[in-house]
């Protein structure tokens, strides 16, 4: 194959590509959608106290269940 005849044939399968990133993105779910207002107030307090230092790690939840 000529230079030109791939970069032809690569040119048409990147704009396939494109064609079928696109479709994808059309159909894709917003996942922030998903959640009702109190569950993403819940992931947000979740994340406050993840960043103050103030989650427990479920390994040390699981000792005291035992």
């Amino acid at each position: 194959m000529s230079g030109e005849k791939i970069e032809k044939k690569l040119l048409e399968e990147l704009n396939f590509i494109k064609k079928q990133l696109g479709e994808i993105k059309e159909h894709m779910v917003d996942i922030d959608s998903l959640l009702t207002a109190e569950e993403k107030e819940l992931v947000f307090r979740s994340f406050e106290n993840e960043a103050k230092g103030k989650l427990v790690p479920l390994s040390r939840l699981e000792e005291t269940r035992l």
